[in-house]
């Protein structure tokens, strides 16, 4: 039976169930949501904290110290809302007359299409801070899928809410061989997200089509780069994801989102703090060319309860680039939820106007705002969503790189 008039907060509460359908990766990250917000309406620049888990260090003996490594350390970081995206709906009056589910066929689906995979595009931003690689070459195997898991097993990542975005290459790559270990997920607690495959590997497999593509710079696969001088005391952990190097010799171009290891310098153990033997993997955070100083992420730490790398830089110690120079990769994304966070906030309800909603569903927050042209007997409305993302932990995350 058809509704006798649609409802601004029927229209918005349908417009996040899909928008939830939608996003198979901002849907399976942290969704951070604030109602301190709701008292006057969210702006632009508004900003959350967001607390890291603490790390302790052990001793040995009778003696416990209490300086240096027995502090307490409480790191943080800030999560800036600060991308506003709308999408413009235009319907007749007698429209809003119509039952939900034709309304939502015809306006609220391809509009929280576009909508989502916006979002979506945007959050995918933060694969270029993800330090840990898998250079898989033309096509992606099972094998280095396991690969990938294994760097984020040793990353401690929990066992629960692990996702992998396959990008569509990757996908056929993968599709066959595996269609024989696919389960049905039976994600009875969470509603289903769109392109979801099923679950194998401890992952529920998703295919999206917005992942990006990364262009690496000229100094891919060379060793041309050398550390100039590297801080031999760095325990500081007040900025775990946001570090610097300073190198020296290289002049060939080095761009966002290019993954290097250091010579000698190892990962470690998250708990143990031994060298896994393994060289540690670091991210630019920014394009560079020439000496001076990388904007890299993690930060190099070599002491404390969140020392990373087993020494110190040594100076001359050469970097070396994932993947070869100027090559266009195709990249899929394998991650654990408390990889990163998308933090939504209340826009400002409007007064005098037709129609006026904002809800809250999952952690997103939706405004809808409605005028009526009298002219034309028709409704203008905009959904408008305020938010911003941010990478928490790089360290439950592996990307899978190919041709």
């Amino acid at each position: 039976m058809a509704n006798t008039n649609l409802t601004p907060d029927m229209i918005t509460d349908e417009a996040l169930r899909i928008l939830h359908q939608k996003s198979n990766f901002i849907g399976n990250i942290i969704t951070e949501y604030d109602d301190e917000f709701a008292k006057d309406g969210a702006k632009i620049g508004n900003t959350l904290r967001i607390r890291h888990p603490i790390q302790y260090s052990t001793g040995t003996g009778a003696t416990m110290a209490t300086t240096g490594n027995a502090d307490t350390t409480q790191t943080q970081t800030t999560l800036t809302i600060s991308s506003q995206r709308h999408v413009p709906m235009r319907f007749t009056s007698e429209e809003l007359t119509l039952d939900i589910d034709d309304f939502s066929k015809r306006h609220i689906e391809p509009a929280m299409a576009v909508l989502a995979a916006k979002i979506e595009a945007d959050a995918f931003g933060m694969i270029d801070l993800v330090a840990s690689t898998v250079h898989a070459g033309t096509a992606i195997s099972f094998a280095e899928v396991l690969g990938s898991r294994k760097k984020i097993v040793e990353g401690l990542a929990p066992v629960q809410d692990r996702s992998a975005c396959l990008d569509s290459q990757a996908n056929v790559d993968l599709v066959d061989a595996l269609k024989g270990l696919f389960q049905d997920s039976g994600s009875v607690s969470k509603q289903y997200k769109e392109g979801m495959m099923g679950h194998t590997a401890g992952f529920d497999f998703y295919e999206n089509t917005l992942l990006p593509k990364h262009t690496s710079g000229a100094e891919g696969g060379l060793g041309n780069y050398l550390v100039n001088n590297a801080d031999a005391s760095n325990t500081d952990a007040s900025n775990l994801t946001e570090g610097t190097l300073v190198v020296d010799t290289g002049t060939k171009t080095i761009k966002l989102g290019d993954v290097f290891s250091i010579a000698n310098v190892y990962d470690v153990h998250p708990e143990t703090k031994e060298s896994t033997g393994v060289l540690k993997q670091f991210a630019v955070r920014a394009d560079a060319a020439g000496a001076g100083t990388l904007s890299i992420t993690p930060t190099i730490i070599t002491g404390g309860p969140y020392k990373n790398v087993n020494s110190t830089p040594a100076n001359n110690a050469a970097l070396t680039f994932v993947g070869a120079a100027s090559t266009t990769y195709n990249q899929s994304l394998l991650f654990q939820k408390g990889f990163a966070c998308i933090g939504f906030a209340d826009l400002v309800l409007p007064k005098g106007t037709h129609m006026a909603s904002r809800r809250n569903y999952d952690g997103v927050s939706m405004r809808l705002v409605s005028d009526y042209d009298i002219v034309k007997d028709r409704v203008l409305t905009r959904m408008d969503v305020l938010y911003g993302y941010k990478v928490l932990r790089p360290q439950l995350a592996c990307k899978l790189l190919h041709t």
